[in-house]
């Protein structure tokens, strides 16, 4: 039965996109933040529909500490849950994405409505210099920037080496960082199609202030902070495992 649910919440997901950005592109010609409000109406569905039929919700720690707009969310990247839960969680942002999203039919379309900054991952530091001219404009516009800095999906329990191009951003821009982890890949896993039910735990940490740091110093300290956050999330998901398995009556 969990395996129907997985599989017919990513079939809706996959064949609401074509009607919804039909309907989105109507709104090409207005402002970027009513363009954001209409393209998060699509994350929004999807992610009610994610509690309805596979039971996956989500719990928040840390918004409260968020300072004011715009600033540099540098996050773990473990599923293509967060990338629909940070639409409702975080203010108006603009994604860091590898350019070939932009080639997806209908997906592409409604991805290049909100603006993004898209990159060839394979072009190393050309890559990071893009991520620092438009994401400083992005910024000054009073917009967000979202970046994973791992620079791809990763499974749970395991890590990447952190990019620098969002320390890079936030170096030469002189924004603050917010550093995102979350246990989404104990639930939804990179490479599988089975979703879990349960709560993914998302824990926001408080801003870490750029002014007079290197980027490789805005690269150690996000890192740190996110990974020790991992390990907490992670052995708490592990626990719950252990006690789901000797009451097996729980789910």
């Amino acid at each position: 039965m969990r395996a129907i649910r997985s599989y017919l919440f990513q079939a809706i997901m996959i064949l609401s996109i074509p009607p919804f950005v039909t309907c989105a592109i109507l709104f090409w010609p207005f402002p970027y933040s009513v363009r954001w409000t209409v393209i998060k109406q699509w994350a929004r569905f999807q992610m009610r529909l994610l509690g309805w039929l596979c039971g996956l919700h989500y719990e928040v720690e840390g918004a409260e500490q968020l300072p004011k707009p715009p600033y540099i969310i540098l996050a773990k990247h473990q599923s293509t849950w967060e990338t629909l839960a940070f639409q409702l969680i975080f203010p108006p942002s603009v994604w860091v994405a590898k350019r070939e999203l932009l080639w997806v039919p209908w997906f592409g379309w409604g991805l290049a409505m909100t603006d993004p900054i898209m990159i060839d991952r394979s072009a190393g530091q050309r890559a990071a210099d893009q991520i620092v001219e438009r994401g400083g404009k992005r910024l000054r516009q009073g917009r967000c920037v979202t970046i994973f800095p791992e620079g791809t999906r990763v499974s749970a329990g395991t890590r990447r080496k952190y990019g620098l191009g969002g320390a890079m951003l936030a170096a030469e821009s002189g924004f603050p960082v917010i550093p995102v982890a979350h246990n989404a890949g104990s639930y939804w896993g990179r490479r599988s199609n089975i979703i879990q039910p349960g709560v993914i735990r998302v824990v926001i940490g408080p801003a870490i202030e750029t002014g007079g740091l290197s980027a490789e110093q805005i690269r150690e300290r996000t890192e740190n902070w996110i990974e020790t956050r991992m390990m907490e999330l992670e052995h708490r998901n592990e626990w719950a495992e252990l006690v789901r398995g000797r009451h097996p009556g729980k789910s």
